[in-house]
């Protein structure tokens, strides 16, 4: 049995599925399966994966069910006491693999490792951004809050807690979930929650950037609203099973998701969109203000420059930051 089951649901990603597969076969930690569930795909992405002879490589083709069903049919099928995610249009450094390896065999009570995500466009090129989140001692409420995983790419959990969340899908139907399926966004922090809340494992991550992850205009999180709608989605869910937890958390949590969304609108030079969506967030929990200024203001002064000024001078001016940033590290 392999040490680690990769799981990377493909769907129309032809253009990057091939690099996405390149960065697991490269890792420094060999004792793996790669799972690739081709989810339905009509572009090339089938015939790229085949071209690759290795015998750690597993092709599993179904109809489309989404990134959620994906994943949950190679979870099933992977054979691993660990499992890592990869979204086919993110890449992996070399020691991804080793280090969380290593990170949950030397911490038994840690049940989902995560690492540092460093932010790459559609050429592969750096954008100089990172996500950085916290890395120990998280509790529900930062999960919550914050998302300390950041992206699909990023964990690598044990069998063992996906086991403890398993939840049986379609009535009738002996097949095991555990990412819901009905969800097309917000799947990730939505598991993230039940694991949080409903086990007893561990969030812990990695001082070390191991990820790129792609910001890419296409994908699925591209569209904010649409993403905002998802999470309410998650947070109507989580009534049935953690209606006190969400009193005392929802407004902060509400907040600190549509900062990140506004952030994201930033990235993306939608300014009209990332100033409606910093409104939004200081309407629903103001002392985001004095309890992170930094973020809070940079984020709320970036969405009204790029709203207020020509966009070359705004791109000036963020790389010029991205540059001193760089220095001060």
């Amino acid at each position: 049995m392999p040490k680690v089951s990769v799981v990377m649901p493909i769907y129309n990603v032809e253009s990057y599925v091939a690099s996405a597969i390149q960065s697991v076969l490269q890792q420094t930690f060999t004792d793996f399966e790669l799972l690739l569930v081709i989810d339905g795909a009509t572009d090339n992405s089938l015939a790229i994966c085949k071209q690759f002879d290795d015998p750690r490589i597993r092709i599993i083709e179904q109809q489309n069910r989404g990134l959620a069903g994906a994943r949950n049919t190679g979870i099933r099928q992977a054979q691993g006491e660990y499992i890592a995610l990869l979204d086919a249009d993110d890449l992996w450094l070399p020691e991804k693999l080793a280090k969380q390896v290593a990170h949950l065999d030397n911490n038994p009570e840690v049940g989902i490792s995560y690492a540092i995500s460093a932010f790459i466009d559609e050429q592969d090129r750096s954008l100089g951004l990172y996500m950085s989140p916290k890395l120990q001692d998280i509790t529900p409420q930062e999960v919550f809050c914050r998302n300390p995983v950041g992206n699909g790419s990023v964990p690598m959990i044990r069998q063992a807690v996906f086991a403890a969340i398993a939840f049986q899908y379609q009535p009738g139907n002996d097949e095991m979930a555990y990412f819901d399926e009905s969800f097309r966004q917000s799947e990730d922090i939505e598991c993230w929650m039940r694991m949080a809340l409903l086990t007893k494992w561990q969030f812990a991550g990695i001082n070390q950037v191991l990820i790129r992850y792609r910001v890419n205009a296409g994908g699925l999180s591209a569209n904010l609203d649409k993403q905002y709608q998802q999470w309410q989605r998650m947070v109507d869910k989580m009534r049935d099973y953690a209606p006190t937890f969400l009193q005392d958390w929802e407004a902060p949590a509400r907040a600190y998701q549509l900062r990140y969304l506004a952030r994201r609108a930033v990235r993306m030079r939608n300014a009209k969109t990332a100033t409606r969506l910093m409104s939004q967030s200081l309407a629903c929990y103001k002392a985001l203000l004095w309890q992170e200024p930094g973020r809070t203001l940079s984020t709320l002064a970036a969405a009204w420059l790029l709203r207020l000024l020509p966009l070359k001078f705004y791109q000036t001016l963020e790389q010029w930051g991205v540059n001193l940033s760089r220095k001060l590290k």
